[in-house]
């Protein structure tokens, strides 16, 4: 947090801050002990011991790691810029190849079984939202990390990734719980209105993962936590005032 900022909103962000990543801890650790206890464990054989790596992955990267990574303009807020682009690409790199990971273990394991892809609600919008995330990675390189676009696209795009980011957060966070609760249905469904000890720990992680989810954007929206102005911001602020506002922007 700024140096400026009161005392109380400095605490109490340190103190969000610290929740988020206990919670998302939480909701990695539960996943792995569901799919480690409960499912038998981890392999890559075409087995269902390689299909839990799927929701292992998906947690840690689309979910945990996405949302760290855009936490970090918040919680380094006065390191320089660059620095803290560099690691928020870096850190959705991570997330972008744990879902890839996480994708390829499940249609292996479909092909190993012989089982359809692609034909729940699950698997629509998950598929969507690793597509759109890899492409707003692509984006966010060319557009901030290693620029090649004008300051004026730069500008217009700006807000918009953002909002992209906070979206497929929320994608994300939707495409697991429909996850959760299509794996418990195939998984055990004679037994999930029972309460039985399996169906009661997925529930759990379900609600740790909106969680999570919520936190995170109250930490992002939230105006006191907002990262103070620099002049690369500033630039592109100006430029985005003139794209809504129809003046001239001076040249940064």
């Amino acid at each position: 947090m700024e140096d400026s900022a009161p005392r109380p909103i400095r605490s109490v962000f340190a103190w969000l801050v610290g929740a988020s990543q206990v919670l998302g801890l939480l909701a990695v650790v539960l996943t792995g002990v569901w799919m480690g206890h409960y499912r038998g464990g981890f392999a890559w054989d075409g087995s269902a011991q390689e299909f839990n790596l799927h929701p292992l992955c998906m947690v840690l990267g689309l979910v945990f790691l996405h949302g760290d990574a855009i936490l970090v303009y918040r919680v380094f807020r006065n390191e320089p810029k660059r620095n803290v682009k560099l690691l928020h690409g870096i850190i959705h790199l991570l997330a972008l190849i744990m879902s890839i990971i996480g994708f390829v273990a499940v249609f292996d394991f479909h092909r190993a079984g012989k089982i359809p892809d692609m034909y729940t609600l699950h698997s629509w919008c998950g598929m969507a939202t690793l597509v759109l995330f890899c492409i707003q990675w692509v984006m966010g390189l060319m557009f901030f990390l290693f620029p090649v676009a004008s300051s004026w696209l730069r500008a217009s795009y700006l807000p918009i990734h953002v909002f992209c980011g906070l979206v497929l957060l929320v994608m994300a966070i939707g495409s697991c719980l429909l996850g959760i609760t299509e794996k418990l249905l195939f998984s055990i469904t004679s037994t999930y209105s029972q309460f039985a000890s399996e169906g009661v720990l997925a529930n759990i992680l379900g609600i740790v993962l909106v969680c999570f989810g919520v936190l995170l954007g109250y930490l992002i929206t939230k105006e006191e936590y907002r990262r103070p102005p620099n002049p690369e911001e500033e630039s592109l602020s100006v430029h985005f005032k003139t794209l809504t506002e129809g003046g001239s922007p001076n040249t940064p």
